[in-house]
């Protein structure tokens, strides 16, 4: 029996993200205090209708081509529901093309929404379905399953191609804090100008710092200067994103753990309770500086406000 639609408006709020964290390349993501929400209600009309506020709001495509569109209708294709079609409403805070998960916000926080769509969506599609179904847009976990989960997410593919995480707390006196550029950089672009091969030594490097970022992290981030050194990716792509990685290398100057955010060009650093206006002393004044927390959750449905 074909699953039924709810035919009143519903909304979902989802998480920016910040991948890899240094050394632990396309499998860490943590998803940070900052959310997009999208709300969307079935149509008896044909096709679809989107208004976009906020960020990315003039680039956006207002079709069935726009991301969160997409990601949706890959919800309604996967519960075999075909509804005629639909309003979208997005009020986008994660900035676009800054290595924030604004893309994966999109896809998860679009399937998410199809499931909230569909009476007992949530039996019909598992959040494990949810993060494999969103694996066949973005390809790697990372962000998907900090976006998904909320928290700190480790993810890999198994040899069959199924995704997998675990998803750890984060100590409380980690405090995430972006820097973030006016420029911005596209993932597919950044991925072209990394290595075909990694150098022996810099892969041991990121591997026993990755393992020690897990520790550092939940349990003594006295060693996240440590555990967030990295040598294989962000190097690799400096052309592209040439003061933002100067701002990591000035910060850790300093001592304090920065790090490329995802695939740039915005800055993640690592301030202990007390420590983020150091932070912000050495950005840029062009540059935006965000205090952030960690998200506890991920993406999930939420009451709908009145517009």
């Amino acid at each position: 029996m074909q699953p039924l639609l709810r035919r009143d408006p519903v909304a979902v709020r989802v998480p920016a993200t910040s991948a890899n964290l240094g050394p632990a390349f396309d499998c860490a993501g943590l998803a940070l205090a900052l959310e997009d929400e999208y709300v969307a209600m079935v149509s008896d009309d044909a096709g679809v209708l989107i208004e976009v506020s906020g960020e990315g709001a003039d680039d956006v495509p207002l079709d069935a081509n726009n991301l969160v569109a997409r990601a949706m209708a890959l919800a309604f294709e996967a519960m075999g529901v075909r509804p005629a079609g639909f309003v979208l409403r997005c009020t986008n805070a994660i900035p676009h093309g800054r290595g924030m998960g604004s893309s994966a916000a999109a896809i998860v926080g679009g399937i998410v929404l199809g499931r909230a769509l569909v009476v007992a969506g949530a039996d019909v599609l598992s959040d494990d379905d949810v993060l494999q179904l969103a694996l066949t847009v973005e390809t790697h976990p990372d962000n998907i399953a900090a976006a998904l989960y909320g928290g700190l997410n480790f993810s890999w593919i198994d040899a069959a191609g199924v995704a997998d995480h675990i998803r750890l707390e984060v100590h409380p006196n980690v405090v995430p804090v972006l820097a973030i550029p006016g420029d911005s950089v596209l993932t597919s672009h950044a991925r072209t100008a990394l290595p075909a091969q990694v150098d022996f030594g810099a892969a041991a490097f990121n591997i026993a710092r990755g393992a020690l970022l897990v520790h550092a992290l939940t349990q003594e981030p006295r060693h996240l200067f440590e555990a967030t050194g990295d040598q294989v990716h962000q190097e690799a792509r400096r052309s592209m994103y040439g003061d933002s990685l100067a701002l990591v290398e000035r910060l850790r100057a300093q001592g304090i753990p920065a790090v490329i955010s995802g695939a740039g060009p915005s800055v993640l650093a690592f301030a202990e309770a007390d420590e983020d206006t150091r932070v912000s002393d050495l950005v840029d004044p062009a540059w935006r500086v965000l205090r952030s927390a960690v998200a506890g959750l991920g993406a999930r449905e939420v009451a709908v406000h009145p517009s």
